[in-house]
């Protein structure tokens, strides 16, 4: 089909709609209770480009603007065949809602988008509304130009996968039976960055190590059990123990992951006091991130048996000094061990149609293919792959801007990102 080795992203369309989905950022944070983001002020953007080539309007688009929770949408868009069928080439996963951005730590106002030559900035154009934006306009053109596939192509713009609420996005769409027919050809997870192949994600779940110890003034050390002290040498060695159990594998380096799988802390917090006392309590939060290739609930299993070992005699652990003990005449320290959900990570199957057809298009459109894998998590991938879901994750933002202060995105990445979507067309309806 030449016509989809022709076409180049509408720049200042695609600028114009990025400018108005930006405006909206400071409602999009994720972080609740307090910031609850409303994903439907994206929708309403992208469906005001969109609708006038709806079914209901004549046009070819089969639009579902699903919202399960008030103010929250999903938008599913579905360009169908002429011909019926039930094969499929599916973009997925590229979410309307951003993490936090504090003006004060930024150089520009996060909260709308700056065009400065080829960098766009502004909270959300790597991740992930830039690809919103872009992936609006590859449907626009393809409506426009009357392009016709040999399957269906279906892009899914989901809510709330900073911070996963239940029954509001990808996870409530799949519930709803939307995602099944996808099942039937290629799907493109569109939330990563520097415009390469994803063929690896991990897995992760949080955790939370509470330390409980017996309280006393901070002048008589040897009466109490310091849990400050219990917990950071419980976290010491349970980091010890995994990353002894679950090293480096051979996959990862065959997979580019950037990063073997980990356990490691990344928020302490005690009960309010004063600073000449010993508090009861101590927590430590944390997460790992594990590669596809051990499995995510047997790891679990295995750092809950070194719970039980430190619990079992806690007076291996160190205290740092010879006056402080884990254990008293009156009292014992203990700790414990609460998972939060946690979710699956995905190897690409390599020799797949997904990773076959934009392992090609890289190279046709960047000179070259460089497929990487990271530890990052994505909603959701690890159980579609289970269910026989032929997935690659793909972006085209920055990846050094991911979460970061001052993100940005690049003109000239969201344009090869386009024509490497509309190459992956290309070649799935040559193949068909």
């Amino acid at each position: 089909m030449d016509i989809l080795a022709s076409l180049q992203l509408d720049d200042q369309r695609f600028i114009s709609l990025l400018e108005k989905l930006i405006s909206h950022t400071e409602s999009l944070q994720n972080n609740p209770p307090k910031y609850v983001p409303q994903e439907s002020l994206v929708g309403d953007h992208v469906l005001e480009l969109l609708e006038p080539h709806s079914t209901q309007n004549g046009g070819p688009l089969i639009i579902e603007r699903l919202e399960y929770v008030e103010g929250r949408n999903n938008i599913l868009i579905t360009l169908p065949s002429k011909t019926p069928t039930d094969e499929y080439v599916s973009f997925v996963g590229s979410h309307m809602d951003v993490v936090m951005a504090n003006p004060v730590e930024w150089d520009r106002n996060p909260f709308e988008l700056t065009v400065e030559g080829d960098n766009l900035h502004g909270r959300g154009t790597t991740d992930c509304l830039g690809h919103v934006a872009m992936i609006t306009d590859l449907f626009l053109q393809l409506v426009e130009n009357g392009v016709d596939f040999r399957f269906n192509v279906v892009a899914l713009f989901i809510a709330s996968e900073e911070k996963f609420t239940p029954g509001v996005g990808v996870d409530a769409v799949k519930e709803d039976g939307k995602l099944d027919a996808l099942k039937n050809g290629p799907l493109y997870w569109v939330d990563s960055a520097d415009s390469q192949p994803c063929i690896g994600t991990g897995a992760a779940n949080s955790w939370t190590i509470t330390a409980h110890g017996k309280k006393g003034h901070s002048a008589f050390p040897q009466n109490c059990v310091n849990p400050i002290i219990l917990a950071y040498e419980s976290v010491r060695e349970i980091i010890k123990r995994f990353h002894q159990d679950f090293p480096q594998v051979e996959k990862e380096i065959e997979y580019g992951f950037t990063s073997p799988s980990t356990f490691k802390p990344t928020l302490f917090s005690t009960p309010d006091g004063s600073v000449n006392q010993i508090q009861e309590t101590a927590w430590i939060k944390g997460d790992i991130r594990v590669t596809p290739f051990y499995d995510l609930d047997e790891v679990k299993a295995t750092i809950s048996g070194y719970v039980d070992d430190i619990n079992a005699d806690v007076n291996q652990l160190e205290t740092g000094y010879e006056l402080f003990k884990h254990e008293i005449e009156s009292a014992k320290g203990t700790v414990t061990l609460e998972w939060d959900d946690g979710m699956k990570g995905i190897a690409s199957d390599k020799n797949g149609k997904a990773f076959k057809a934009i392992d090609e298009a890289t190279k046709n459109i960047l000179g070259d293919s460089k497929p990487y894998s990271v530890t990052g998590t994505l909603p959701l991938v690890g159980d579609l792959q289970a269910d026989g879901y032929d997935i690659v994750a793909v972006g085209f933002g920055k990846m050094a801007a991911y979460h970061a202060t001052n993100e940005y995105c690049t003109l000239s990445g969201m344009q090869n990102g386009f024509r490497i979507l509309a190459d992956i067309l290309r070649i799935c309806n040559e193949e068909q």
